[in-house]
């Protein structure tokens, strides 16, 4: 059943808002006969009128609600209401379930033939909502994907089960005869191109004893996308190695490798792990997108104040700026923006990495290769004769290329890297366990940026709520003061986690003559800690209380991240 709906047509409509001439669509019409094309499409293809202003038409007139398809996430539950089949004859997708009504992305909201056709199909009343031509294409390409994925996985296992394998040489032929397949290619293509389109920033692929699992880690978080049957795993693990130039015979080291891909017209690079297991061999593929790292410092999320106590410490004309936390808190994003505007002309950067994330222009990378002798410690020094201004070293691992890194820094150079502590005071006495002197610490660092990454509330289904007593007091407030948080209930732009996408919360640590102070007389963490917020600095708690209390993340994010109070 449809619900109660404007049956005016398409022509009539734009005729009647000034938006073409009957003669434009007399003229659409004749197209149309001899054309698999619909209206919309002839007319927009013709010049007659813009895909935009047919939306707006339909929205505004009509009351028809736009999506805005390339930011909401569609449950597989939903799209197989409707087959692939249908979604592609009338350029339309299923998008979210409420109560008794399935909600389609329609290009052409009015076509009645499809809105029948949608609710006898899914047994559902409809209720259309209008996107591009383009958008919905995109759409049924990214989602039915998946089932198509899941269909080249049932295919492959059943050309698998038919083979008959008798020795382990006629096994790896096997195996390499799946590999030429199309079911496995597929798989394989679909699960890399999917995972980019849902703006993932690893892929994992996890054999057991009775099926191989798919998960996404997206905003932080692993997602499971589907299981396919134990037999596509060599098949699958095979053809990764492949686009990887990894040796498929070898199973029993772990392995690294690199792809270089394209999706959706977009450069992709993949870096690869495999690791042997006790069920056969485990896949990492950390997806580097460009889009993700090389962003302008206002995306990272710091406020006002800390915006210009960065903006103090890059000015120094030597030093050492450390960015510290777990992997995947952003360290390498800053990093890089920060490179970004360093770089200028006048300037010889060169950076040591371990790998190169991503290729710069107008800087000079080394790739660390510890197989022929180039450490960081190695490159470190080399890049001392090299002539340069500013150095990037990708992580200070150890002792002698933390002390190479702090002489660098007094002789006139500025350097920026990471480490691995909790916070930012805490860098400084890790930099002291290394074995460096307090007073080198402190005469080479002007600056340590701690950082993490929360989980944003979702933008779509955000609504507000009151404070309740623990939330106010991990907040910092006065439990009697009336606080108002909010959080999201969950919808399909969020897949229903409540949460899209991420922002920076930063805890900075600019060095002066009383923390100088401090560290020659070897004081502890604490002692540090409490004279930095003494002098203003915000603690990564503080920062996410901050994010909080204006509406961007929510209380249960900031206990994730970051640590109970107190």
């Amino acid at each position: 059943m449809i619900k109660s709906f404007n049956r005016k047509k398409l022509g009539d409509l734009l005729i009647e808002h000034g938006k073409i001439t009957h003669d434009q669509l007399r003229e659409a019409l004749e197209k149309q006969k001899t054309s698999s094309k619909r209206l919309g499409e002839i007319l927009v293809d013709s010049g007659i009128i813009a895909e935009e202003d047919i939306i707006t038409t339909l929205e505004i007139q009509l009351g028809i609600r736009r999506v805005n398809l390339g930011v909401t996430d569609i449950s597989p539950e939903v799209t197989k209401l409707i087959s692939e089949n249908l979604a592609l004859k009338y350029n339309l997708i299923p998008v979210y379930i409420e109560y008794d009504t399935l909600y389609v992305a329609m290009s052409d909201p009015l076509n009645l033939f499809a809105l029948d056709d949608v609710s006898i199909v899914s047994g559902y009343e409809v209720e259309p909502l209008i996107a591009g031509t383009k958008e919905i294409r995109n759409a049924i390409a990214k989602y039915y994907s998946s089932q198509f994925a899941q269909k080249a996985a049932d295919e492959l296992t059943k050309e698998h089960s038919s083979k008959q394998v008798t020795s382990e040489s006629k096994e790896q032929e096997a195996e390499l005869d799946d590999v030429k397949n199309a079911p496995v290619v597929r798989l394989v293509d679909t699960i890399i191109e999917n995972s980019i389109r849902s703006k993932a920033s690893d892929i994992h692929i996890e054999p057991f004893e009775s099926y191989v699992k798919v998960r996404y880690r997206v905003d932080g978080e692993l997602r499971e996308i589907m299981r396919t049957p134990k037999e596509t795993q060599s098949a699958l693990i095979t053809r990764i190695k492949i686009l990887a130039s990894l040796n498929i015979a070898e199973r029993r080291i772990p392995q690294d490798g690199r792809i270089m891909t394209t999706v959706d017209g977009k450069g992709v690079d993949l870096r690869v792990s495999i690791l042997p297991t006790v069920n056969g061999e485990k896949v990492v593929i950390r997806i580097l997108d460009r889009e993700n790292f090389l962003v302008e410092r206002s995306v990272l999320g710091l406020d006002q104040e800390d915006d210009e106590k960065l903006d103090r410490i890059l000015s120094k004309p030597h030093g050492i700026v450390l960015v510290t936390g777990p992997t995947g808190s952003g360290k390498s994003t800053t990093l890089y923006t920060v490179l970004r505007e360093l770089n200028d002309e006048s300037k010889n950067i060169i950076t040591v990495e371990d790998p190169v994330e991503f290729v710069l222009e107008g800087v000079n990378q080394v790739s660390v290769n510890a197989k022929t002798g180039l450490t960081f410690a190695a490159g470190l020094r080399s890049i001392l004769r090299q002539d340069p201004d500013i150095i990037m070293i990708g992580e200070i691992r150890d002792g002698e290329t933390a002390e190479i890194a702090i002489r660098a820094a007094i002789t006139g150079h500025v350097v920026l890297s990471t480490l691995h502590t909790n916070d930012a005071p805490s860098s400084v006495i890790r930099l002291q366990d290394m074995g460096l002197e307090p007073y080198l610490v402190a005469s080479s660092v002007n600056g340590i940026i701690a950082q993490r990454l929360v989980r944003r509330i979702c933008p779509m289904c955000k609504e507000e709520y009151e404070a309740n007593d623990f939330e106010k007091e991990q907040l910092g407030v006065d439990k009697g003061q009336r606080v108002t948080l909010y959080q999201g209930k969950g919808c399909p732009f969020c897949n229903n986690s409540g949460y899209k996408g991420r922002v920076g919360i930063y805890e900075i640590m600019e060095f002066n003559k009383e923390i100088r102070e401090v560290i020659i007389r070897q004081g502890n963490t604490d002692e540090l800690k409490d004279l930095c917020i003494k002098q203003g600095m915000k603690t990564l708690n503080m920062a996410c209380a901050n994010k909080v209390l204006n509406g961007q993340t929510t209380v249960s994010e900031m206990l994730r991240v970051t640590m109970l109070k107190e």
